[in-house]
């Protein structure tokens, strides 16, 4: 009998959406949202949409580059939306995406995006556990899903656990990938 976990689950199955509201206390001297009370609600909506997927405990194995492209002010209302990408053997990709608006829905803007990677935690041992795999169903699900395995491959890399000859993924996609003219 095929277990729960081997049938695979929609993107929309764990999609999570959390919002909260710029207060005094979340701010800097600027007026803005600090980077790490942003970083800590990222981690947070990432984390409930992977153990939502895994149908397990998850804890942070990385996060990619989180760059801060539009300030978030005190008043705002942000809305933080994650989405499971891809599965591997015991981890889960997580893209989230972050806006704001004033709290009367005036100005909304996208301010960033990242990807975090979970592991599964088995509740009794607390060792690494299979992951169901994700079915894509939409045009961007299926982009994010594929994208995924180069995603992992750079990052495998970067962490040292892959050589770069070994990554065909990511060999595969640059060969196809035509250099521009330096002169133009």
């Amino acid at each position: 009998m095929e277990s729960e976990k081997s049938k695979g689950r929609t993107v929309s199955y764990s999609k999570t959406v959390m919002t909260e509201m710029i207060m005094p206390n979340d701010t800097n001297p600027l007026g803005n949202l600090m980077g790490g009370y942003l970083m800590r609600w990222m981690d947070i909506a990432c984390a409930v949409c992977a153990a939502r997927h895994s149908g397990s405990q998850v804890a942070t194995a990385s996060v990619d580059h989180i760059s801060f492209h539009l300030p978030i002010k005190l008043g705002d209302v942000i809305t933080l939306s994650a989405t499971v990408t891809r599965a591997f053997n015991t981890s889960v990709e997580i893209f989230v995406e972050v806006s704001a608006s004033e709290i009367t829905g005036e100005n909304p803007r996208q301010c960033n995006h990242a990807y975090f990677t979970f592991v599964a935690l088995d509740k009794e041992t607390g060792k690494p556990t299979a992951v169901p795999p994700v079915i894509p169903l939409t045009v961007e699900e299926k982009k994010q899903f594929e994208g995924a395995v180069r995603r992992r491959e750079l990052r495998l890399i970067l962490a040292g656990r892959l050589k770069p000859e070994e990554a065909t993924e990511l060999q595969n996609f640059f060969s196809h990938v035509k250099p521009k003219s330096l002169t133009s």
